[in-house]
């Protein structure tokens, strides 16, 4: 078999040889790891209950 450089192979073959190298995440979201910033604005961390008269 001839090894030919991934550079010079086709796209549909390079995306096969980076599906092949992508890992699993093992059921894991990798979505609900992110931390979120705290300079954005947050209109609901921003509400305080209404005190009772």
């Amino acid at each position: 078999m001839k090894l030919i450089p991934l550079e010079k192979q086709s796209k549909k073959e390079q995306k096969k040889y980076h599906a092949r190298k992508r890992q699993d995440w093992n059921g894991l979201k990798p979505t609900t790891r992110v931390v979120k910033s705290k300079k954005i604005y947050d209109r609901k961390k921003l509400q305080k209950p209404d005190s009772e008269f």
